[in-house]
């Protein structure tokens, strides 16, 4: 049995991403290195954005930062449950899907969500 979730072609493998925004970056490395001590995800990424939307009824215009998270299927509901208790935002947004990736790096996230929490 595979590691990992073949894609149809049999070319790559599947990775499950899952994506929440903050409102400051210490915020965001404060997420990101929860969700991969707990060996929830095997990486996330930070990124500075500017976001455009409307909330309690005005236009606004903030800046924040954007965790990506890499993990698998199985455990996303997890990751997200751990972040969640954590999160800043009354209405966090929640983004997942699953992305091809090279079955070598799809491997390498199974065997990283799948090792031992360390202390």
């Amino acid at each position: 049995m595979s590691l990992y979730v073949a894609t149809p072609d049999g070319v790559g493998a599947l990775v499950t991403w899952l994506s929440t925004t903050v409102d400051s970056e210490e915020s965001a490395r404060i997420l990101a290195a929860a969700g991969v001590h707990a060996r929830l995800a095997a990486c996330a990424q930070v990124d500075a954005i500017q976001s455009t939307y409307w909330w309690d009824g005005a236009l606004q215009n903030s800046a924040e930062w954007r965790i990506t998270f890499k993990t698998t299927a199985a455990q996303r509901p997890a990751l997200q449950k751990l972040l969640a208790s954590r999160h800043p935002y009354k209405l966090p947004q929640w983004l997942w899907g699953e992305c091809q990736a090279s079955p070598a790096y799809a491997a390498w996230v199974v065997a990283e969500v799948t090792a031992p929490v360390q202390a």
